[in-house]
């Protein structure tokens, strides 16, 4: 959850009280020395402004709006410095992937004003721009699932399974509570396998559902007859559908961790994975 912003400190921080703040400490000292007045009663004075301005200005809507758009204004900067840290630790066909949504958003604004004969980008962009930001984060989640998926050896839990119920059907009655625990537990691994591999799938038809509204986008802004057509491109149901697979990752996140601690493969059976932009081809 994003830390809401004290408009207190920001106001406290603000150039012109700063240099406020140091003309009536300079002008106090100044007072004391040389001046008529005495020091102590401008020092009062600034302390007294000071107060007035930290009751009236934090309180004020219109400087909450401004330190709301500041704070949002370096949440997305630091996004997008840790999104690109991201990016550069993706292998060079999934870095190829990302660069080339992004070179097809410039397209799209750069053929929208082109053809539209306008100056500004339409503000279904910002839209594209949450598409595309979407696709780095997914393509990470998908990559990560899928190494998992690697490094487990389905076949040998399902093995372990049927040995497991053997054992049971077998065992006295005291060591058939073991077995039934244990076939549980392989049960629930099977499972969870289930659902990361569907999660896989889902998540793999969102990237692909991205790459094409791009080019989608990018055909029709090219053959629209107006700059008016923009708004009728169905940028809703993308980022509706975005929304949604988050929701099924968040969903199935607890999942990972039941792999995670089920998973003894070694872990260099991951390193041969294909990845999402090798199986797109």
């Amino acid at each position: 959850m994003d830390r809401k912003p004290s408009y207190i400190q920001s106001a406290l921080k603000e150039p012109l009280n700063l240099g406020a703040l140091v003309l009536g400490a300079a002008g106090a000292v100044y007072a004391s020395l040389f001046g008529a007045v005495d020091g102590a009663v401008v020092a009062a004075g600034v302390i007294v402004s000071e107060a007035a301005y930290l009751a009236i200005v934090p309180a004020s809507y219109f400087y909450r709006r401004i330190v709301d758009r500041r704070a949002r204004q370096v949440l997305q900067l630091e996004r997008h410095r840790k999104r690109q840290e991201l990016i550069k630790t993706f292998d060079p066909r999934e870095r190829e992937a990302v660069e080339y949504l992004s070179w097809m958003k410039g397209q799209i604004g750069s053929n929208f004003k082109k053809f539209a004969r306008l100056n500004e980008d339409p503000p279904q962009l910002r839209e594209l721009e949450t598409a595309w930001e979407a696709f780095v984060d997914l393509l990470d989640e998908y990559r990560r699932r899928k190494m998992h998926l690697r490094s487990i050896n389905r076949q040998a839990v399902e093995n372990q399974l049927r040995q497991a119920e053997r054992a049971s059907a077998q065992a006295d009655e005291t060591a058939r509570l073991l077995h039934d625990k244990n076939v549980q537990i392989l049960r629930r691994r099977l499972d969870t396998f289930d659902d990361i591999e569907r999660s896989v799938k889902r998540v793999e038809a969102q990237l692909q559902m991205i790459e094409n509204f791009f080019g989608l986008v990018n055909d029709q802004v090219v053959t629209m007859p107006g700059p008016e057509y923009m708004s009728s491109l169905d940028f809703d149901t993308l980022i509706s559908s975005i929304e949604s697979t988050r929701e099924m990752l968040q969903h199935t996140a607890p999942i990972m961790s039941q792999l995670d601690s089920f998973n003894n493969a070694p872990p260099s059976t991951a390193s041969s994975r294909p990845t999402f932009a090798a199986e797109r081809r």
